[in-house]
């Protein structure tokens, strides 16, 4: 897959279409279904090849459900995941009328190439090129397996490489992350947090993978960890020619690393852009209620903040119209009862915002 962004053509590592993932609320004696929870809810997104995209939000915004779904840990409710689709393939996917295709060649097509409906022996393969890095390395780790082990043991399920060269590339891989080959015979409860994440990160990247999902993995550790961490994501981004989802709710991390940042509120995505056209000039009131936040190192400066009132509205039932009218000072008429498009204001910024159209 390939788009335009800035003049320049690019190519599409993944790319979701009218993504949704509800969680059904059930009640009642037969426990039916009585509502759900809209978690993300038709998001349309493209991930470059050997980009960092930084996606940020509040907590419940349904980032972390979005990084799962894409990569399978969580089975969609609706919608497509496209993961390094050749363009012809997808351009008969996206117009099955213009397509020379049949009926039944097309879904074949939708079958192989979609994440969303992928069967297991398929998705198992896949995995291979897609991992995640969770939050809390301490939760994520198997306090009962030696290192050695955690982070062979995707090898072994893979069935890649001989079973003699597991060491090998265990003790390589732990040369790559900062860590020896004396942590090979120990458990994760004798290292640091810091140590633990490193670990963690051998662990997803062990297999060689395209795409690795970051769900806040500089949240746990303290602020020199962080920034060690950092540099260890983007030096093996390079080295590895790796395409990240970075998930984070801290816009300043997400500024240091990423290339381009999507902002999410209540399962959907309110505004994208390039890093430094996002941070300097942020338009959804969302947006730039978040970077008034963000705090200035030299205390002689003041910010002037912008302070959202009202709660977040539920994600079992969301406002109707802009899900951010109830807290938007400058809502309108139109706000109450027509959701927002995602409009490209130019050069791939992108906005869902009625005030943009005034």
């Amino acid at each position: 897959m390939s788009f335009i962004l800035g003049g320049i053509k690019l190519s599409i590592m993944l790319e979701t279409e009218n993504l949704k993932k509800y969680y059904p609320i059930r009640g009642g004696v037969l426990k039916r279904k009585v509502a759900d929870v809209k978690a993300v809810d038709n998001v349309n997104l493209g991930i470059i090849k050997g980009e960092c995209f930084g996606l940020v939000g509040e907590s419940g915004c349904g980032k972390t459900t979005f990084g799962k779904t894409v990569i399978r840990l969580l089975k969609p409710t609706a919608g497509h995941v496209y993961f390094d689709v050749p363009p012809d393939v997808i351009e008969q996917l996206r117009n099955p009328e213009g397509s020379s295709q049949g009926g039944s060649k097309l879904e074949k097509l939708r079958k192989h190439y979609d994440i969303a409906t992928v069967k297991r022996k398929k998705l198992k393969t896949l995995r291979r090129k897609m991992q995640i890095v969770y939050q809390d390395p301490s939760r994520s780790l198997d306090p009962r397996m030696l290192v050695k082990d955690t982070i062979g043991e995707p090898l072994l399920v893979q069935k890649i490489g001989k079973k003699s060269e597991v060491r090998e590339r265990v003790v390589e891989m732990l040369k790559k992350v900062g860590l020896g080959e004396g942590t090979l015979y120990r458990y994760p409860h004798e290292f640091s947090g810091g140590q633990r994440q490193r670990i963690a990160i051998a662990r997803a990247f062990i297999t060689n993978p395209e795409f690795v999902v970051l769900d806040e993995p500089t949240s746990a550790v303290d602020v020199s960890v962080r920034a060690q961490l950092l540099d260890l994501f983007q030096k093996l981004r390079k080295d590895m020619n790796l395409t990240y989802l970075f998930i984070s709710h801290d816009l300043s991390v997400v500024e240091c690393i990423s290339d381009r940042v999507a902002v999410m509120y209540l399962g959907k995505v309110v505004e994208l852009a390039k890093t430094m056209e996002l941070f300097h000039n942020p338009l959804h009131p969302y947006t730039q209620a978040l970077m008034s936040a963000i705090p200035i190192p030299d205390p002689t400066v003041r910010r002037k903040r912008i302070i959202l009132t009202g709660d977040v509205p539920s994600p079992v039932n969301p406002p109707v119209g802009c899900r951010f009218h109830p807290r938007c000072s400058q809502a309108m008429d139109i706000c109450h009862s027509e959701e927002p498009r995602l409009m490209d204001i130019g050069n791939g910024h992108i906005v869902a915002c009625h005030l943009m159209s005034k």
